[in-house]
């Protein structure tokens, strides 16, 4: 495969597919449907093959070829999350296309025509892809759908609307005659594209909906057949694995590379210049990863220090608290926060700690780029294309339409591939233009190792809260003061405008005390300008820390009033009726009230439960614990109940919320990145570990029907887990966890 492959890119180098290139080179010779839908869903393009050309590229969101395959063009990455399927669901279901022809491919970076409606850029991000293209891909599909139908009845002389569609074949039911849609597919081509199309009546839905529906990933992944950037191999390309400061911001001072170049198979080893927001660092070029690598570690470098971060994680929590103490920016104010804390009847104070966090995606930063002929050529698991596509053309002088990007897949992101800065690729690019300074012309693949992934920083932000409730005599929450300090992930970026109003970045505070009905409400946010160190939105972005602090606060203030914690939440979501289905149906669904099986001789159980909602879904969780005699505890079960819509893909839904729920247990459980003077302490998942499969509990999902919009899943069902579990250990053990990650901290007692 990787021969093939080598092959079809450097012969095709716009023209490479997620897909087997076999199956896309099968399918041509057919319809080719461009509908660009604008936010506004205004405007079109089309575009058609023909039989045989061997140099088409792809403008479009299907394509349809003589031998039957429907080709959905995905303008969102696929990073394990299940997007492809869910833009394949969404066309193929208008169309009435055989599921089983259906291939998907990775859109080129073209944000005239493959534009994220929501974010105003081609990119995937903030639980977006389903709800931005919900009808975009329903009217390409429609379209297409529209002009194969035209085509037969063309043929067969007859109205279109005696014809039927189904399962890829349309029929004329009159006379019995039909025909596949790649017999039509050539005729269909020469149409003009409809203005208007009519959709489905949800009721009609076959696909949409449907459980059992086989993953688009699945097969490619299971036999070999994907494609991810490490597959990729040009010819004469060569690998880099770098050298990076162990300090951010520190630079190179000197480089003794001898012992290096003293390896067989190593080319070239490239000094390079970092940004303010990028490394400097030191490459090995080799001809493989292993070859570039041991030269890499035989470098002798001298880092100059100088303007490098320096503070250790105590530092920063220390000058964190001092801030605390002082007033911030208002991000949110209502009632009288003073006459509420004047003499409430109870009084609740906390701090909560919350560490850096990588994104320690199973597929370390790499990607591959070609600089020839006044263009640039990137390969990559690519989920911010416009951002890309805009830093790399701005490096390298050239205008962005000179700068070409394929998608392929991505062993997961969780935000850690859409950095606002394009650093690993603008890396690579300085690498390689670095190399060219040495006469070294060659494709160049930076490939990151596990250790500098771990420690290459753009990591959930560390942050501290200061917390306080009030409640009145009868036990109503009427007071809620919060301060948060914590880098900004957007100020200074390129996207500052685009959430950080008068000094508050909203992915800072983003869930504090949300939705609950506190008449006397104050939330503050201090943003640290001295801590440097690089972070990046993380899966759930500030919810990762916001839903942690309110929902154990409400939880203590209705352990605090004396009442059932679900109906303390009840109370003060009169306004929400959907969080509060999420909650009454998890807590139903967990036997909220009924007492737990008791555990073995000196241990203790409990059950705790949260809810919240991110990027407009809404997901409550219920956690049982079991607490051993030495403090060690295991999360036995996770019922889990969201709304986010209306379901494409339940079986995605579901293995979402499963995800999200492990990827959120090993935060809370063990993730916390920790620096001493500046320098990142853990390397690997040795000691930054991931969740093991004896630590993932039994997990229940439960889809609220619903006819709205579809909203979001890939990122909702990580912030109810922690709260979840932390107020199922205080149930059990009626201690208060306020610090993350929990570790040994019951241990401690």
């Amino acid at each position: 495969m990787a021969d093939d492959y080598s092959s079809a890119i450097e012969n095709e180098p716009s023209g490479i597919v997620n897909v087997s290139r076999r199956r896309f080179v099968q399918g041509l010779g057919g319809l080719a449907l461009g509908v660009y839908l604008a936010p506004l869903m205004m405007g079109r393009a089309s575009a058609a093959t023909r039989p045989g050309h061997a140099g088409f590229e792809p403008n479009a969101f299907v394509r349809i070829g003589t031998d039957d395959t429907v080709t959905v063009i995905a303008k969102h990455i696929e990073m394990g999350q299940g997007s492809y399927t869910g833009l394949a669901t969404l066309l193929a279901e208008e169309l009435d296309a055989d599921w089983s022809r259906v291939r998907v491919e990775g859109a080129p970076a073209d944000v005239k025509r493959y534009k994220n409606l929501f974010l105003g850029v081609q990119g995937t991000g903030g639980s977006t892809a389903m709800a931005n293209s919900f009808e975009q891909m329903r009217k390409a599909g429609a379209t297409a759908r529209a002009m194969l139908v035209s085509a037969a009845a063309r043929q067969w002389k007859v109205s279109p609307d005696s014809l039927t569609v189904s399962n890829g074949v349309v029929h004329h039911p009159a006379s019995g005659r039909q025909a596949r849609f790649g017999q039509l597919a050539v005729a269909a081509a020469k149409l003009p594209v409809p203005q208007e199309v009519r959709l489905k009546d949800p009721k009609d839905f076959t696909l949409i909906g449907k459980a059992g529906l086989p993953r688009k990933d699945n097969t490619d992944k299971t036999d070999g057949r994907a494609v991810f950037t490490q597959d990729v191999k040009l010819p004469g390309m060569l690998v880099a694995v770098v050298a990076h400061p162990p300090r951010f911001g520190g630079t190179v001072k000197s480089v003794d590379a001898s012992k290096a170049k003293a390896i067989p198979g190593v080319v070239a080893v490239v000094p390079y210049s970092g940004t303010a927001h990028t490394f400097a660092g030191v490459a090995v070029l080799a001809k493989n990863t292993w070859v570039a690598k041991k030269g890499r570690d035989a470098l002798d470098v001298q880092w100059d220090d100088s303007h490098a971060f320096k503070l250790g994680s105590d530092k920063i929590l220390a000058q964190y608290r001092q801030a605390a103490a002082k007033p911030g920016l208002i991000a949110h104010q209502a009632g009288d926060i003073d006459a509420a804390f004047a003499q409430p009847a109870k009084l609740i104070e906390a701090d909560y700690q919350f560490p850096y966090l990588a994104h320690a995606a199973m597929e370390p930063m790499n990607c591959l780029v070609r600089l020839q002929g006044g263009r640039c050529e990137v390969w990559n698991g690519e989920q911010f294309q416009t951002v890309d596509q805009a830093t790399i053309a701005h490096q390298l002088g050239l205008a962005p339409e000179k700068v070409s990007i394929t998608q392929l897949y991505a062993g997961g992101s969780f935000g850690r591939r859409a950095s606002p800065f394009s650093d690993y690729l603008s890396e690579a690019v300085a690498i390689a233009q670095a190399a060219g300074k040495q006469g070294v012309h060659a494709p160049i693949k930076l490939v990151w190792t596990r250790e500098e992934d771990t420690r290459g920083g753009y990591y959930r932000p560390l942050f501290f809260h200061r917390a306080r409730l009030a409640l009145d005599s009868a036990g109503n929450l009427v007071g809620w003061h919060q301060h948060l300090v914590g880098q900004s992930i957007l100020a200074g970026t390129p996207l500052e405008g685009f959430g950080v109003k008068s000094g508050i970045d909203a992915t800072s505070v983003e869930g504090a005390a949300e939705p609950y009905d506190i008449p006397n409400r104050r939330i503050e946010l201090s943003t640290p300008r001295n801590i440097t160190v690089p972070v990046l939105w993380f899966r759930s972005v500030g919810h990762t820390h916001t839903a942690f602090s309110t929902e154990t606060m409400i939880d203590e203030a209705a352990v605090a009033a004396g009442k059932d914690p679900v109906e303390f939440r009840r109370a003060l979501l009169a306004k929400h009726p959907r969080h509060w289905g999420v909650l009454q149906l998890a807590a139903e669904k967990a036997g909220w009230g009924t007492k737990l099986a008791p555990g073995a001789a000196g241990e203790k159980r409990g059950r705790g439960i949260a809810v919240h909602e991110s990027f407009n879904s809404y997901v409550a969780q219920v956690a049982e614990v079991t607490v051993k005699p030495d403090g060690s505890f295991k999360v036995d079960r996770v019922v889990c109940a969201v709304d986010c819509g209306l379901a494409i893909n339940p079986d995605v839904v579901k293995a979402q919320m499963e995800g999200g729920i492990g990827f959120g247990l090993a935060a809370a459980l063990h993730g916390a990145i920790t620096l001493k003077d500046g320098v990142v302490e853990q390397s690997n998942f040795h000691d930054y570990p991931v969740l093991r499969i004896n630590e993932m509990p039994a997990v229940e999902v439960h889809i609220v029907r619903s006819a709205e919009k579809p909203t979001g899943v890939g990122e909702p069902g990580v912030p109810p887990i922690a709260p979840a579990v932390a107020n199922a250990l205080f149930a059990a053990t009626g201690r208060r966890i306020r610090k993350l990650p929990f570790g040994d901290q019951l241990k401690t007692a």
